[in-house]
């Protein structure tokens, strides 16, 4: 049971866009729900965004999460902040303990659990300067703001199918100038492959960042092999780390990279857990995640009075 012995139709479990829109839907259709946030939002790193359709200026991701939160705070509190640091399913709920801020910690029950944990984007290993990406010196989205970046010198930061593939996508949509900076690891290319790199005039280097060159806070050049390279736009295509733990330990099915599978109501193989936003297998994108919830929060509601299959008369 929660606290207060109150059984939730639904706890959300992150407060990044989608675990918010989730609380949206479910606000306004007068569920009981909570969200808990860690406070860690991959979508916090985001400078600008210009592939959220209403804001024709952009908009940062900070200021993404602000309107959703104030536009959520008018139907009450119903964010907490906290970590979820185990999740175990009973035949008619699941149980969330939960860390606190404080310290403390504390039991919640819920029929439902939405999983919008999101993931984390691996670092590149560049001299003397840890969290690049966080701190918004590297890009991590061409998807989302590639077009600002188009004809101009970029870096594409990676190697192995995913680096080439981000390189290769940057070359064919916005720039002519494209260099993939492997940082030491060394390409084994098939003809195939490297064809399709000389199709789309990449350049590769492949030994390490030996040290970099920053002007007003922006990384202007890279040395390699004792020579500068300067770049306008560096990104980074080192894949990302699925917070999906919590789904795992109940044995939901997943990726080989810990993306988590859902259906087309976005419920995992674990009757009763649904999933939104980057820990879906999929493109991880802010309107996306943001659909994911929209479903997720429906069906939820819709089934939120029918047990689930390990229940009497579950399906």
């Amino acid at each position: 049971m929660s606290s207060d012995g109150e059984i939730l139709d639904c706890l959300i479990i992150g407060g990044g866009p989608a675990g918010l829109t989730a609380a949206l839907y479910l606000a306004r259709l007068r569920r009981r729900f909570l969200v808990v946030d860690s406070g860690t939002p991959r979508a916090a790193w985001i400078p600008t965004s210009h592939n959220i359709p209403v804001f024709a200026n952009g908009i940062s991701g900070k200021d993404i999460l602000a309107r959703q939160r104030e536009n959520l705070d008018q139907y009450g509190p119903c964010v907490e902040a906290g970590m979820v640091t185990g999740l175990r399913r009973q035949p008619d709920r699941f149980i969330a303990v939960v860390e606190g801020k404080d310290g403390g910690s504390r039991q919640i029950a819920a029929s439902r659990v939405l999983l919008a944990t999101g993931s984390v984007d691996i670092e590149p290993d560049l001299p003397d300067l840890p969290n690049a990406v966080q701190r918004g010196l590297i890009r991590y989205c061409p998807i989302c703001d590639g077009y600002e970046s188009r004809d101009r010198k970029v870096a594409v930061i990676g190697y192995g199918d995913h680096g080439m593939g981000e390189a290769i996508f940057i070359a064919r949509t916005y720039s002519d100038d494209v260099t993939l900076l492997t940082l030491g690891q060394r390409l084994k290319l098939s003809p195939e492959q490297q064809a399709k790199l000389d199709e789309h005039g990449i350049k590769v280097m492949e030994d390490p960042v030996e040290s970099l060159d920053m002007e007003d806070d922006r990384i202007a050049a890279v040395h390699v092999n004792g020579e500068g390279h300067r770049f306008d736009v560096l990104y980074s295509a080192l894949g990302l780390k699925y917070r999906s733990d919590l789904a795992l330990s109940l044995g939901a099915e997943h990726d080989p990279t810990g993306s988590l599978m859902v259906d087309h109501h976005c419920e995992t193989s674990v009757k009763g857990l649904y999933a939104a936003g980057d820990i879906v297998r999929g493109i991880d994108q802010i309107v996306v995640g943001m659909g994911h919830a929209a479903l997720a929060a429906i069906h939820i509601h819709n089934h939120c009075e029918l047990p689930t299959e390990d229940e009497p008369g579950g399906a």
